[in-house]
């Protein structure tokens, strides 16, 4: 099941990604989506080995605020390290939608 749950992570940042590419006029094709979305699916990818570590399952409440938090936290410095670069907006707003969306399927689960 751990592969469920991780698709589910990573397709809420997908959804991100292409609101956010959406909502500032950007094309929605694959590489922009790729160039945008990369540092944040890292950010899931490590947050998720966090859980593994832990010995977590991935589906409560707190291991959505650990994925939540690192993928955010992975996925903004990242995009500093490439030279996206961050905004304090942008942060509030990806902690905000991915933390809901991330935390909300795991609440309905």
């Amino acid at each position: 099941m751990f592969r469920l749950w991780i698709a589910i992570d990573l397709f809420v940042v997908l959804v991100f990604v292409a609101i956010g590419r959406s909502v500032h006029d950007h094309r929605i094709n694959v590489a922009g989506l790729t160039s945008t979305a990369w540092p944040f699916v890292i950010g899931v990818s490590v947050g998720w080995l966090i859980l593994v570590a832990l010995g977590r399952v991935g589906t409560t409440v707190t291991d959505g605020v650990i994925v939540s938090v690192v993928t955010v936290s992975i996925g903004m410095l990242l995009r500093i390290v490439g030279g996206q670069g961050i905004a304090l907006p942008f942060v509030l707003v990806a902690l905000g939608f991915l933390g809901a969306f991330m935390l909300g399927w795991r609440i309905v689960l």
